[in-house]
């Protein structure tokens, strides 16, 4: 069966766009993830890996690098290239308990059904004394990254203020994505056998700015980022959370 611009639409509406090209912003992502998960010749799971971007990135510190991702296309693109990626749930990992030193879900739970659940697969699959990092967009960034829907059609694009909206609001726009306070993140965990390492919000690297305008997106990078080390690094686009197994 041909596939046509509307299903490629409706799928890049639910399961959100991979990372297509590695930039600045992913090279601060990873120092990132290194700085709280070290890396080296652990065994490693990126759980929602699109077309392996950041399974390709941590290849440099391990040889055992998985990753699983809910789209076929996107997996059977990246395995030209990558081994041990396979189509699975994050609410579904096929791995056994305590198998990896590293799991990192980038950008993926806010997609998925039943969040608790890959909350909790995560969780279950590390290793004691394993790190869980994860990415998820900020309720109090001012745009909703991911489009909206207004009257009946889907409109994509940066749209603001949609996530400073009332919740029953707010969903009705944006049915198809989450957006996560800091107290509905950590809630995912309640219960669960972890401490927390880390919890801040990142502001974004204005890759597509400073490509356009490069004095602009210099700027904004110099303002936000310190703006992390403040208070205000609430308003930042998306929560970097970091949890131990105990």
């Amino acid at each position: 069966m041909t596939t046509t611009d509307a299903d490629r639409e409706a799928k890049a509406i639910t399961l959100g766009h991979p990372s297509y090209v590695w930039r600045y912003g992913q090279d601060r992502r990873l120092a990132m993830i290194e700085r709280y998960a070290p890396l080296q010749g652990k065994r490693i799971l990126d759980a929602g890996c699109g077309l392996g971007m950041y399974v390709r990135a941590f290849r440099q510190f391990s040889d055992v690098v998985y990753g699983i991702d809910l789209d076929p296309d996107r997996i059977a693109q990246a395995s030209r290239e990558l081994p041990h990626l396979q189509v699975a749930s994050a609410e579904r990992l096929p791995f056994e308990d305590d198998s990896f030193g590293v799991v990192l879900s980038h950008e993926v739970w806010e997609h998925v059904s039943d969040d608790r659940a890959a909350a909790r697969e995560a969780v279950r699959v590390l290793r004691p004394g394993g790190r869980l990092v994860v990415f998820v967009p900020n309720r109090r960034w001012l745009f909703e990254t991911h489009g909206v829907y207004w009257r009946g059609q889907y409109h994509f694009g940066n749209i603001p203020f949609i996530n400073w909206l009332p919740d029953a609001l707010r969903n009705k726009l944006a049915p198809h994505v989450r957006a996560y306070t800091g107290r509905q993140l950590r809630a995912l965990f309640d219960g669960l056998p972890v401490r927390l390492v880390v919890h801040t919000q990142v502001f974004p690297g204005y890759d597509n700015i400073v490509r356009r305008r490069p004095a602009v997106g210099r700027m904004l990078r110099a303002l936000t980022y310190a703006a992390e080390r403040t208070p205000l690094r609430v308003f930042g686009l998306s929560h970097l959370l970091v949890m131990e197994k105990a």
